[in-house]
């Protein structure tokens, strides 16, 4: 088996293109294209979301003074 070459490729895209038309598949790279746009703004503001939702903790700091004594 020889695997795939770019003969293989160009006839493939070729039969595509024969099915589908060019105007059917620029229709269908701007619909994918709107998809991967649309799923890495909600993946965006999921983040954000996540992030404002998360508990925050602070830490407490004593300001009071500590006395000793010492035995000489």
């Amino acid at each position: 088996m020889a695997g795939l070459s770019i003969w293989h490729v160009l006839i493939f895209a070729i039969v595509v293109i024969l099915l589908f038309g060019t105007s059917k598949l620029k229709n269908l790279g701007k619909d994918v294209g709107g998809a991967i746009k649309d799923f890495k703004k909600s993946v965006k503001e999921d983040e954000t979301t996540s992030s404002l939702n998360e508990p925050r903790t602070l830490e407490h700091q004593s300001t009071a003074e500590v006395k000793t004594s010492t035995r000489s």
